[in-house]
């Protein structure tokens, strides 16, 4: 796939950004391609801004991220339905979203400059919380949307359903409901599976659950998930890809399904998410 226009936007705050982000200006404008950049990138790249992450995305063929696998997420809240493909050049230790350390950006430049890149398909999470037939919030969600109990040291209650059918009410911590991009993050950590990103299914885990039978459970992603508050006892939080929690009113109710937009997530054609797995996870094979 070769693109014309790249959009870059960086996290500002990682040290060393600032001399990346001037670089991959310059490689991409030796090579002919446009690059616009994002207000806050612009500034410490001093270069031309050209908008807002929302602007930067519908104006793109491409975006490339500087910074960290959250700052990949953050991206894709800002795009919106602006959301296009995402090659990840990352300013610290190797994530599971960006495929290529800083050091090698002139091979990254090269190889989307070239049409080299691959790409991989990722599901996002719709997550709608609703109150009286009333939506409160709709957002999108690469990795995962998270109900839990904040910071009261006791266990919640939450009801769960799987296309309208009961599932259980789980008696622990919180809820996770994961996209196969996200099972390597939070619910990995609760005790998940890892599903392979074109998969087709979400995962259900229950955080630290007090019946020891509640496990996570696969679905298809076709599948729509109803979560609401068991008990009107303690509150409930809603959080989205880490975002700032919201509170679960009483009666209300989360329905998440997969959003209609998807991630065309690019890696370099040498990279493969088995070979990412074995580098973080420090399995046999690993070159770490």
């Amino acid at each position: 796939m070769r693109t014309k226009t790249i959009g870059l936007i960086a996290h500002a705050e990682k040290p060393g950004v600032a001399d990346l982000a001037r670089h991959v200006i310059r490689e991409f404008t030796e090579r002919s391609h446009a690059v616009i950049v994002e207000n806050e990138t612009a500034k410490i790249a001093k270069a031309k801004a050209d908008g807002t992450i929302t602007q930067v995305a519908k104006d793109s063929d491409l975006i490339v991220v500087l910074g960290g696998d959250g700052t990949i997420l953050h991206v894709v809240t800002m795009a919106g339905k602006n959301l296009k493909p995402i090659f990840g050049i990352n300013v610290g230790s190797l994530g599971f979203l960006t495929c290529v350390n800083s050091s090698a950006y002139r091979e990254a430049v090269e190889a989307i400059a070239s049409g080299r890149i691959s790409y991989s398909k990722r599901s996002l999470l719709s997550v709608e919380l609703r109150t009286n037939k009333r939506a409160i919030s709709n957002v999108h969600a690469l990795n995962d949307a998270v109900v839990s109990r904040g910071d009261l040291s006791r266990l919640i209650k939450l009801n769960a359903k799987v296309n309208g059918e009961a599932l259980t009410e789980f008696n622990a911590d919180g809820l996770v409901v994961a996209t196969p991009t996200g099972s390597t993050a939070y619910s990995l950590s609760a005790g998940g599976p890892i599903l392979s990103p074109e998969s087709g299914v979400f995962v259900i885990t229950p955080i630290c659950p007090h019946v020891l039978t509640n496990r996570s459970i696969i679905i298809s992603d076709s599948s729509v998930v109803e979560i609401s508050p068991g008990s009107t006892e303690y509150p409930c939080f809603l959080s989205v890809d880490g975002r700032e929690p919201v509170r679960v009113p009483a009666k209300g109710r989360i329905a998440i399904r997969r959003a209609k937009v998807t991630l065309q997530l690019g890696f370099l054609p040498e990279i493969s998410f088995f070979g990412v797995l074995r580098h973080k996870l420090k399995w046999t094979g690993s070159n770490v």
